[in-house]
């Protein structure tokens, strides 16, 4: 009777889990923490953070890790804040101090100064990733090289920062709300802004509050996730999923009823329900079972590349 509820809860763990990151562990962490709670080792995330930071961390389980690949280019946001006065050689405060440490009594510069040095950082700009960073060189990860005290060559590359807004200055500290393109370090804002003001800077405090279409009134603790697969609550911890409607929004929703999504989990092509001319749907067999990603051929015929396993106990037969 264990072995059968085992695996009746592992088959039913498909989905998306946010989780509020805790401050002083890695992204994989929470993923192998994830795994070992829910008994499942398919479980990935959706975008890293830097073991400094906290907050929003998507987790895609069971099947649904195989949207990953559509959420490669998420904007986010952040809320943070930056200690000016000094840099550090990590831009954040895990790394050493670097350069000259200016004490906040002789720092001069107001949130009127800041605000203006942070418009030259919106738009598109290139920007040099930190040293201490997952950035390869020649194949070796920078941070690598960099531990090692072997000099670290990073190319800049182009990001978009949609928003940079200083939300208000006190001493040697200020807090800022970013909202950027995927790809861009908040690390090396901080310390070029540092730059910028001339007194060095570096990251102090970071919290992600959304990564695409998720938020962070969406994430749950760790312990909470704990919590509910220790008390066998498997139904209360599937409810902590993110919706499978709310997911990928910006692919259009159809309905296929059961020969429709007999001939998709079959990998033949299917003509479906949906005129809007959107190059991808997401195809639903009811309100939750989201049943494949398919790509429209022609009109309302659609093949679908991505199919999401069935559960033993949901397979639909073809009819004759």
């Amino acid at each position: 009777m264990h072995d059968e509820s085992a695996r009746t809860q592992k088959a039913s763990m498909n989905g998306v889990l946010i989780v509020d990151k805790p401050k002083n562990i890695t992204s994989h962490d929470v993923v192998n923490q994830v795994r070992r709670i829910v008994q499942h080792r398919s479980v990935g995330h959706l975008g890293t953070l830097d073991p400094l930071a906290t907050g929003v961390l998507p987790l895609v389980i069971g099947n649904l890790t195989r949207i990953a690949q559509f959420y490669n280019g998420s904007e986010k946001t952040y809320e943070g804040v930056a200690r000016f006065g000094f840099a550090t050689n990590t831009y954040d405060a895990d790394g050493e101090p670097t350069g000259v440490h200016a004490p906040a009594p002789s720092l001069s510069f107001s949130l009127d100064d800041l605000t203006v040095a942070a418009r030259e950082f919106e738009g598109f700009i290139e920007q040099t990733p930190p040293p201490f960073s997952a950035k390869k060189i020649n194949g070796v990860r920078a941070y690598t090289m960099a531990r090692k005290g072997q000099a670290v060559n990073l190319k800049p590359v182009r990001i978009e920062v949609k928003e940079l807004q200083i939300l208000s200055v006190s001493e040697d500290r200020a807090t800022f709300r970013a909202h950027v393109a995927s790809g861009t370090y908040i690390r090396s804002i901080v310390h070029e802004l540092g730059q910028r003001i001339g007194c060095g800077a570096h990251l102090e405090e970071l919290r992600r509050t959304s990564v695409g279409e998720f938020r962070l009134q969406d994430a749950h603790s760790l312990d909470r996730v704990s919590e509910l697969v220790a008390s066998g609550e498997v139904q209360e911890l599937q409810e902590l999923f993110i919706h499978p409607r709310k997911l990928l929004p910006q692919f259009p929703a159809v309905m296929a009823d059961e020969e429709m999504t007999a001939r998709i989990r079959s990998g033949l092509s299917v003509n479906l329900p949906e005129f809007s001319q959107a190059p991808r749907v997401k195809a639903f067999n009811g309100q939750r079972d989201l049943i494949a990603i398919a790509t429209r051929i022609a009109g309302t015929l659609f093949h679908a590349p991505i199919v999401f396993a069935a559960n033993p106990t949901d397979r639909i037969k073809l009819s004759s």
